[in-house]
């Protein structure tokens, strides 16, 4: 099956934020073809959670799971690692105070 190229995901991603009217940033640029991308979503409280796809083997199924959560640092310091093992990472930051970031979405789960 072809692959969507993570410049073109995170573009549809963007878009659909701003169709519901949830601000989001490209907080850093990565690699345009086969970047991985990583979402944080500040709820504008002083917490914050960052979200990855994970793969699974056994069924082969994709999906968005918790890197990290709780207060904003914490989860800025574990992003900043992440970017020091991969820099073709892309960081989108979504904020929203309820919490609403999409990624449960059908074409965006996967």
């Amino acid at each position: 099956m072809p692959r969507l190229t993570a410049r073109f995901w995170v573009d549809a991603y963007l878009t659909r934020l701003r169709l519901y009217d949830i601000p989001a940033f490209v907080t850093a640029h990565g690699d345009d073809t086969a970047g991985a991308v990583l979402v944080k979503l500040a709820t504008l409280d002083g917490k914050a959670t960052a979200f990855t796809r994970q793969f699974n083997l056994m069924t082969g199924e994709q999906g968005w799971v918790e890197l990290a959560k709780g207060p904003e640092p914490e989860v800025d310091g574990s992003i900043a690692r992440q970017r020091g093992f991969d820099p073709d990472l892309w960081v989108i930051e979504v904020e929203d105070r309820q919490g609403r970031h999409l990624l449960d979405q059908d074409g965006l789960a996967t």
